[in-house]
């Protein structure tokens, strides 16, 4: 973490110890926690028992092991916020490899104080999930076991300032962000230019959220001379009979080489469909257009081009457990798959949220 930003930490944590809550009686401190164990079966049977390169969560074939185990500690009142998470497993291995290994445990840790008594206005500095996408490193909070592509290499964590404004009705949720970078905790020596984002979330009704997330900075060394640009976009609706979907496009724009920028970009629809009180079945379609391989390198002709098709079920063992088998399929332009244009995935999970 950068000295800057454990000064900011330092004063927002001065700040709101010696503020203190407004009005106690707001004041509480909640606990919680998240497990799941997985079994992945990949149809390339990798030599090494691990899936391709970008993919980071239910990363290990035919094994089982965890991707998630976090443990959660939350304090909040009416001036003052803080959380604290901790985690372990697959997704800590393989999303926090680069980072520092004091940060490779820390799912969340963040101060946050209120800026306005009048308004639901506040700022937060520390470690926290990312602003982009619908997706979390949860998988319980997901609609599929595994993750999307787009959801697999674009932020899951972040770390820096955020300032966040919800609006008196609650439909429109505004977010400014200052980023140590891309899915950064620790900022490189050679990467110093600034970085953040924004996040607009507009909620018509209660089961509609409309959203619109942007980042703006730098994920190669400062005499690279490279500014990204990434839009994510998603719209999703739930109904009262069960039926639900997500409809998302996001297209980033970086340097492919020295000197000439491209763009990537991708769709993704899911669809949803509650049966019953305990069951649950999605379908997923997407599609990752990364031609000039700027964010997924694949040293092959026609690059990262791939479309990918899975179907989920689910059933809740209780409000708490949750188990899910998923069958999914990857079709891409170049054999990515051990010289194979396609592959196939059967994935098991056993999850457990408090």
């Amino acid at each position: 973490m950068s000295n800057r930003l454990k000064g900011i930490l330092w004063i927002v944590l001065f700040y709101t110890m010696s503020a203190g809550a407004q009005n106690d009686s707001l004041s509480k401190w909640s606990f919680g926690g998240y497990a799941d164990v997985y079994y992945s079966y990949d149809f390339s049977e990798p030599v090494n028992n691990i899936k391709p390169d970008f993919i980071y969560n239910h990363k290990r074939h035919n094994e089982v092991t965890s991707n998630l185990i976090l443990a959660r500690a939350a304090y909040t009142s009416y001036k003052m916020k803080a959380n604290v998470s901790l985690m372990a497993g697959g997704y800590a291995q393989y999303n926090l490899s680069t980072e520092p290994l004091w940060a490779q445990f820390i799912y969340e840790s963040t101060l946050g104080i209120r800026l306005s008594d009048k308004h639901n206005l506040w700022l937060e500095a520390g470690i926290f999930p990312s602003h982009i996408g619908f997706e979390s490193a949860i998988g319980a909070d997901c609609w599929t076991i595994t993750r999307n592509i787009v959801a697999e290499n674009s932020p899951y964590y972040e770390s820096g300032l955020k300032c966040t404004y919800t609006s008196p009705s609650g439909k429109w949720n505004l977010v400014v962000l200052a980023l140590n970078g891309w899915q950064r905790i620790a900022r490189l020596p050679s990467m110093q230019l600034p970085a953040g984002g924004f996040q607009i979330s507009y909620r018509p009704s209660q089961h509609i959220v409309f959203n619109y997330s942007t980042f703006l900075g730098s994920v190669r060394p400062d005499s690279v001379n490279a500014i990204r640009q990434y839009h994510n976009l998603y719209w999703q609706a739930e109904t009262s009979s069960g039926f639900a979907c997500i409809a998302g496009f996001d297209i980033g724009h970086d340097k492919y080489n020295a000197t000439d920028y491209d763009v990537w970009y991708t769709p993704v629809l899911i669809a949803r469909l509650g049966i019953g009180k305990r069951w649950y079945m999605a379908l997923r379609g997407e599609y990752y257009n990364d031609e000039k391989q700027i964010q997924i390198v694949t040293n092959t002709k026609g690059g990262f081009n791939v479309w990918g098709t899975s179907v989920n079920v689910d059933y809740k063992i209780t409000d708490a457990a949750l188990f899910r088998i998923e069958a999914k399929n990857y079709s891409a332009a170049d054999p990515l798959f051990r010289n194979k244009r396609e592959n196939y995935y059967i994935t098991t999970s056993l999850s457990l949220k408090l």
